[in-house]
């Protein structure tokens, strides 16, 4: 892995990949552990390109006559950022921090495509947190006078970053893992800047009954992976944290039977139990939500 210049802060700064708690197990549910460290879920035949998402594919029936292929599904997985990060009005020059950024792909297309000034990419496991840097070892390597480019190690509950420290704050598919959702938003509150703004895209369940269900009919969730949240207890969360104008759209129209034809083409995915969040979907279980608020004014 190439070496990179450390974030602001130096090694004794918690969170910095160099910190000694960086080099310990990570304090993360088993599961959850071992899926983003020696598992490595970035190379799982079912996503592609290094992100970890199952993409928003609204350009759909523009393809309708073809194959989907892997460029095809890349792409999905872009446009699920470009969907969450075109909800930040006048990016440019401004801060912005990603919550589970994993191999911080989404983070680099922050930068190359909205123009923040600066980008924070923050996750719990330090496996996440090196290959991050290795991937964007060339971006780092550009950056001319201030680092417009970060990766901090840190839960999401309990951030390592000052207070008033972004203008926005976006998770991608991540809120799905955390067991503290609660501490999140207060986090989210706490280093957001007066009247900044939070999004958040990622799959919760509909009703109650899903919370029973969802475990056994999805792997992922039986096993500790995934955590059943509903999807409104999650909204009614955000708002007593003191995140203002909690908007929830349910986006699952341009994710699920889309992502599902891709897996019914490839062979190799066709009959795997990922297929099984459609099902989920369409008996009503489940949906794939984007969030959007904003932090308190002044």
């Amino acid at each position: 892995m190439t070496q990179q210049p450390p974030p602001a802060g130096g090694p004794d700064r918690p969170g910095h990949p160099d910190h000694p708690d960086g080099a310990a197990r990570p304090d993360l549910p088993e599961r959850v552990a071992a899926t983003y460290g020696e598992e490595d879920l970035s190379t799982v035949p079912a996503f592609a390109g290094g992100f970890i998402n199952f993409g928003y594919w609204a350009w759909l029936p523009e393809l309708a006559d073809r194959p989907l292929t892997e460029e095809d599904r890349v792409r999905s997985e872009q446009d699920l950022y470009r969907l969450v990060l075109d909800t930040f009005d006048r990016p440019r020059g401004r801060t912005a921090l990603e919550v589970g950024c994993g191999r911080g792909l989404g983070c680099a297309l922050a930068l190359r495509e909205f123009d923040f000034g600066s980008l924070i990419g923050l996750d719990a496991h330090p496996d996440q947190i090196a290959r991050a840097l290795e991937a964007n070892a060339e971006l780092l390597r550009e950056d001319a006078g201030p680092r417009r480019l970060e990766f901090v190690l840190g839960p999401a509950q309990r951030m390592p970053l000052p207070d008033a420290c972004a203008d926005f704050v976006y998770s991608v598919e991540a809120a799905q893992h955390f067991r503290d959702l609660a501490g999140f938003a207060r986090e989210a509150v706490r280093v957001l800047r007066p009247a900044g703004r939070f999004a958040l895209t990622t799959f919760f369940a509909r009703v109650p009954e899903a919370v029973r269900v969802l475990p056994e009919l999805l792997p992922p969730y039986a096993d500790g992976l995934d955590v059943p949240h509903l999807v409104d207890d999650v909204a009614a969360t955000f708002d007593a944290a003191g995140l203002r104008d909690v908007a929830v759209t349910p986006i699952g129209d341009g994710v699920w039977e889309p992502y599902d034809r891709y897996m019914e083409q490839r062979p190799e995915l066709r009959d795997k139990w990922p297929r099984q969040y459609l099902t989920a979907y369409q008996t009503g279980l489940l949906d794939y939500y984007l969030i959007t608020a904003a932090a308190p004014g002044d």
